[in-house]
């Protein structure tokens, strides 16, 4: 004779029978939970599993040059199909670097564009660097900002108070009009493919301001060029993207990087500086060197 276990449903207080040797076979009174928990468990026995050894690994990405050999030297190039961030402060290298790729992307053959959040970008500078400006498509952000007429409160205000005001809210209209365009005109260019190296250069941008650009922004942008040859490379004062960056370096001087805030004189800006790339992080599965020197460029001298 079998034993048999009482239960009680804590939904409807209705107490079930379960022969302890025949299995959990529901009395003919079973509620429409436990009919509902029964289909489930079947469904689940008869999906099929994959073992983990026969699981898709997904390829490392192709590397392609980045136009500084010690940078090659330090992460093997730029990774295709990723987001790599370029971080620094002024006068770090950071548009040293990215004319340097946009100069060995476009002598590949590629087509390039650079996404200026600050209208910083000089095509005398980028043509002697080697860039191949017929290849290149320079969307400059941060113009056409729509006016806004003052309200009839605002006429209420003091002189004085009114100009602190508009001044204020001028600047900030500017930099969510900016912002906004940089993204929109982002998420186009990853829609429309066709780009071998897209570069959102938001150096110039106050960190404050683009910090504001959301995680799922980034993510989304990781996701477009994920399975593309496009390479999404950001430059920017500090790193924002997160963990949607496959690769981050930091640029500085020695003595930026050691934490002393040292600022090169003007002289030395036109002469050039041995600048350090330091990798920051790496998804990649090679594993480099800690960190290069590179010297600067500029247009200006001889």
């Amino acid at each position: 004779m079998s034993s048999a276990v009482v239960s009680t449903s804590a939904a409807l207080g209705r107490p079930f029978l379960f022969d302890a040797e025949a299995g959990p076979e529901v009395c003919p009174g079973e509620s429409a939970l436990a009919r509902v928990r029964q289909s489930t468990l079947k469904k689940s026995a008869q999906i099929p599993l994959t073992p983990a050894s026969r699981l898709e690994i997904r390829p490392a990405p192709e590397m392609v040059s980045s136009g500084i050999s010690a940078i090659d030297t330090l992460t093997g190039g730029l990774p295709r199909g990723c987001l790599t961030e370029i971080c620094g402060p002024a006068s770090s290298g950071r548009t040293t670097l990215m004319l340097a790729a946009l100069a060995a992307a476009t002598h590949r053959g590629e087509f390039c564009a650079v996404v200026d959040a600050s209208d910083a970008l000089d095509p005398h500078s980028a043509a002697v660097a080697g860039v191949e400006l017929n290849r290149l498509l320079w969307v400059r952000c941060g113009e056409n900002l729509p006016q806004k007429k003052n309200s009839p409160q605002r006429h209420r205000v003091t002189e004085k108070q009114n100009q602190k005001e508009g001044m204020r809210s001028l600047g900030t209209d500017r930099s969510e009009h900016r912002l906004e365009q940089v993204l929109r005109a982002t998420d186009l260019l990853l829609e429309s493919g066709g780009f071998g190296l897209i570069v959102l250069d938001l150096a110039d941008l106050p960190p404050q301001d683009a910090r504001r650009v959301p995680l799922t922004t980034w993510f989304r942008f990781r996701r477009a060029i994920e399975h593309t040859p496009t390479i999404l490379l950001a430059i920017e004062h500090q790193p924002i993207a997160g963990s949607c960056s496959s690769l981050l370096l930091q640029l500085g001087s020695q003595a930026e990087l050691e934490s002393v805030h040292k600022i090169p004189s003007h002289t030395q800006l036109l002469t050039g500086l041995d600048m350090r790339a330091e990798l920051i992080r790496s998804r990649l599965d090679r594993k480099p060197a800690r960190s290069v020197t590179f010297a600067t460029k500029t247009a200006w001298v001889g």
